[in-house]
């Protein structure tokens, strides 16, 4: 049952909304950031490990838009604008740019390996702000988020022999 409390912020079944919205959707710009970061990375590659970079980067992209996808549909299930440009996103995200100086496929995955670790910090707090606010499917959101986001950055930094 939706109710208002003194400050109108709405609630639906103890959830406050807004608050989870403003949570999600931080984690929504940092992942659409980030599928672009592994994008030019994959774009970009060059060297020894070009394929299997090559392919890595491309599937760290398709992960990534698919958990914006699902960011994104939690974020209007609750009521919220989801907000996506490529605008938005780059006035928004957490993440920085991604190197221009980067040429060889060491300094790709370097770049691509930061933005994972950032991105993976800003979802973690993500779930313990959710579960604050006693949202646990929001946080359940967040928490397949980090597991694809370590996992990436484990395999990037594998190559990096980290």
């Amino acid at each position: 049952m939706s109710q208002a409390n003194g400050g109108g912020m709405i609630r639906l079944g103890g959830i406050a909304r807004q608050g989870v919205i403003g949570v999600l959707q931080g984690v929504l710009t940092d992942m659409i950031d980030l599928f672009t970061h592994a994008k030019v990375a994959h774009w970009n590659v060059k060297g020894p490990a070009f394929i299997a970079l090559h392919e890595l980067f491309d599937q760290i992209a398709e992960r990534a838009e698919d958990h914006a996808d699902t960011l994104a549909e939690r974020i209007a299930a609750l009521g919220g604008r989801v907000e996506g440009t490529a605008r938005h996103t780059a006035g928004a995200s957490r993440l920085g740019p991604y190197p221009a100086a980067a040429a060889d496929w060491a300094a790709h995955a370097r770049a691509l390996a930061a933005a994972l670790a950032v991105a993976g910090g800003h979802a973690r707090q993500g779930i313990d702000d959710a579960s604050a606010m006693k949202d646990a499917a929001s946080a359940d959101v967040l928490t397949e988020v980090v597991r694809d986001l370590d996992k990436d950055l484990w395999l990037v930094e594998s190559h990096l022999g980290v």
